[in-house]
């Protein structure tokens, strides 16, 4: 019963940290230039490419905390309107981990006037990945037999896709994906089969500012299919740009529009995600550099620690400024 228990608790643990999805969890990172890692129409926006890695760890008192690695480079196809990318990711939290790798083809149209200093782009792209799901129960131990563990290291992978479509125009953008399209079964956890989570992200934001200061707001909307659970990002950046070449900052605050009850001291309440995460970086000349930290905030947390995230990446490709506007994605 002990080890039925943990492996339930380990469960909802990827539940609640992953909101319940297969694949590369949405977390902060696309805030660092890195909007390709969550909309596959965003391979080879721009006219040269770039790389992108990130490493982010939970609780770092807390043994085999959930930590996520990712990998990811995209760039334009010569002088074509096609974009390729590649991603790679490992996704650990306890016994249970998840690692694949995701190819993509993007497509980009211009849309209208003959000024080529203006963007206006609708652009399509569509990702392919394996995913490869692992849950470690040899180290589980029970002094009565229980049928939901067979103590063996299972593992399984299985296929599926992401498209999505965005739009840039001058100084605004807007996104949309549909990731995990595919309805793929598995069987990890015997009793505890799920099908792979459908995802729908949304995101949308402009850029105020042409001098030294730039000001952008914007937006992510996630609803998970499976489980309709909902959060939203609202997020603030500021940058400015320097000798070296830029530096900047911002916040983000996400809230789940779902709840959790609980009981305290006799008292029922009900609590919902709300996560404050400060993020700070800087350009300098083609390589990049960020760190962002989340805190959860409410009265019933796992640890007093928060979700720590770096990304480093590299821009190649492009020497001069293409567009007459203020758009780091797609320049």
């Amino acid at each position: 019963m002990k080890n039925r228990i943990l492996l339930l608790l380990t469960f909802f643990a990827i539940s609640f940290n992953s909101y319940s999805q297969e694949g590369i969890p949405v977390y902060f990172d696309y805030l660092s230039d890195n909007y390709y890692l969550v909309f596959p129409s965003m391979a080879g926006i721009g006219e040269g490419g770039k790389i992108r890695a990130t490493i982010r760890k939970q609780w770092f008192n807390v043994d085999e905390a959930p930590n996520l690695q990712t990998l990811n480079a995209h760039f334009r196809v010569g002088d074509s309107d096609s974009g390729i990318g590649a991603i790679m990711y490992n996704d650990a939290n306890g016994y249970h981990s998840q690692t694949g790798f995701k190819m993509t083809y993007a497509h980009h149209l211009r849309m209208g006037g003959d000024d080529v200093r203006v963007l206006n782009q609708l652009s399509f792209g569509l990702s392919v990945g394996y995913l490869q799901s692992r849950l470690d129960e040899s180290e589980f131990r029970s002094v009565i037999p229980d049928p939901v563990i067979n103590g063996a290291d299972n593992s399984v992978g299985y296929f599926n896709i992401d498209f999505g479509m965005s739009y840039n125009f001058g100084d605004s953008y807007a996104h949309v994906a549909v990731l995990n399209a595919l309805g793929s079964s598995r069987d990890l956890y015997s009793v505890l089969e799920i099908d792979n989570v459908k995802r729908y992200v949304i995101s949308a934001g402009h850029i105020f500012g042409r001098n030294e200061w730039q000001i952008e707001p914007s937006v992510l909307f996630q609803l998970t299919d499976y489980t309709k659970e909902k959060t939203i990002d609202f997020n603030g950046k500021v940058y400015r740009d320097v000798d070296f070449g830029r530096v900047w900052g911002g916040v983000s605050y996400r809230r789940s529009f779902d709840g959790a009850q609980f009981l305290s001291n006799g008292t029922f309440g009900q609590q919902r995600l709300q996560l404050i995460t400060p993020i700070i970086g800087a350009n300098i000349k083609n390589f990049m550099v960020s760190y962002n930290y989340s805190y959860q905030m409410g009265d019933i947390r796992f640890d007093n620690g928060g979700f720590h995230q770096i990304t480093i990446g590299y821009d190649f490709g492009q020497s001069e400024r293409k567009y007459d506007c203020y758009c780091p994605a797609a320049q």
